[in-house]
Order: structure tokens, then sequence, then C-alpha cells
């Protein structure tokens, strides 16, 4: 009666002692989650790499007091060409840092938060070009945002209301959303946008993840990565904290 079974996906983990770790991991039925893997540093663990980070497993778990504990993993993904690349390796990295910093409190979300980081580390690991790599993130960026309730605004000046077409604009991080030239100047505001760089947010936004649009097909991957470093920024400023591997992934774009 005590146990249950769970797909959850391997977010990050703590020594607990010479023998155990805790693992954070982010569940399909109730979000953040954690568990005590048992004997996972001895060699002969039944649990082994089913409990490396970034590991998709269905889960069997015993109901603890305190913490729950993992009784039986079995893989459903290993996401195994991520650990042969060092930029799949760092976008996956920073796409588990956004839902544990976004993931407190997600439990009426958590299949369509867990669905969606599952298709953004496959579409990761599986891309052969980093700007395939990069579209995947940004698609999980403003996806994960929408489902938070934070969606970003690429239609209207956030300030005047007045619909923004075909002209240059500017983009509000603290805001969340796109400012008119008309409005820009009282609110200092120094990040231009170009309404080609909207337009492909918007397209990244309104399809579904899985559809492949021309704006994927069309984008470079200086785009991505401005577009990228646009939400990552916005991001921040709604779960106050900074990901760790948005740093890394900048430096490697130089």
């Amino acid at each position: 009666m005590n146990n249950y079974v769970t797909d959850a996906i391997n977010l990050k983990s703590y020594s607990l002692n010479d023998a155990d770790k805790i693992m954070i991991m982010y569940s399909k039925e109730n979000g953040l989650i954690k568990g005590v893997a048992k004997g996972i540093k001895k060699p002969k663990s039944k649990l082994g790499a089913r409990m490396d980070l970034l590991v998709a497993n269905t889960l069997q778990l015993l109901k603890g007091r305190s913490m729950d504990t993992i009784i039986q993993a079995q893989t459903v993904n290993h996401f195994r060409k991520t650990r042969e690349n060092i930029d799949k390796l760092t976008l996956s990295t920073y796409v588990s840092e956004v839902v544990m910093n976004f993931g407190e409190g997600s439990e009426s979300a958590s299949e369509e938060i867990y669905e969606l980081l599952y298709k953004t580390l496959n579409r990761i690991s599986d891309s052969n070009q980093k700007k395939d790599m990069l579209i995947a993130a940004i698609k999980f960026q403003l996806k994960i945002l929408l489902i938070m309730g934070f969606c970003v605004e690429l239609d209207s000046c956030l300030c005047c209301g007045e619909r923004i077409i075909d002209e240059d604009m500017y983009f509000s991080t603290k805001m969340g959303g796109t400012i008119c030239k008309d409005c820009y100047d009282a609110l200092e505001i120094k990040l231009k946008m170009h309404h080609k760089i909207r337009d492909f947010l918007q397209a990244m936004l309104q399809f579904d993840f899985d559809y492949e649009s021309e704006y994927d097909k069309k984008a470079t991957e200086k785009v991505c990565q401005v577009c990228f470093d646009l939400l990552d920024e916005y991001i921040k400023t709604h779960t106050n904290k900074k990901q760790k591997s948005a740093k890394l992934i900048k430096e490697l774009s130089l």
C-alpha cells in the first residue's frame, strides 16, 4: 500500500552517506520528488547507471515519513548521445535547472511539464547541429513560461497596447514582452528587437513542439543564440535564480 510507481527524470543528486544518494527527480504524476537511492555507490548496485543524471526511468518507490526510497528503476531513455557532446550536455543541464527552479508547486501541471522536459531532452540528444539543439531549448523556454503563467507578449506593446507589426521594437525582460518605439524612451529599455526575431519567437510559441516550421529551417545559429539568451534573462526574473549552465552556454557560443 505504501509503494507507488511513477515515470521520472533524474535532475540532481546529493551524497547522503558512504553508500547512498538522494535523487531529485521530476515525475509525471507528482512534479518534483526526492528519493533515496540506497547502495548506489556500491559497485554491484542494482540501480547503477539508472540513477545517472538526465536519465528517464519508470520507478517503484516506497513511501517514507521524511523521504521515499527508490526500490526499482527501469530505464526508459538514457539520452546517450547527450553525453558525447558538450553543447548537448550543457543545454540539457540548463533545461533541467529551469525545471528545478520552476518545479516547486507545479504538481497540477506535472504531466505537461514532464512531457515537455522529455521531448526537449530527446530532441537535444538526437540533434546533429547546434542550431537544432538551441531551437529545442527555445521551444522549451517559451512553453514552460506559458505553462507557468508567464507567457511572453509578442504581439502588442505592453505599455500602450498597440499592436506591433512589421517594425523594429524593444524587449523588456522585466515586463516580459515587446515595447513599441514610441514607448521605450520612458522606460529606458535598451534591448532592441528586430521584427523578424519576434516573428521567429512567435512561431516557436505557436506551433506544437514536434512541428518543424519554415522558421525552424531558415533560422541560423546566431539568431537562435540571441533568442535563447533573451528568454534566459526573462526566466531569471521569474525564478529569482540563475541557471548555472547558462554562463557556460554563452562561453561556448563565443
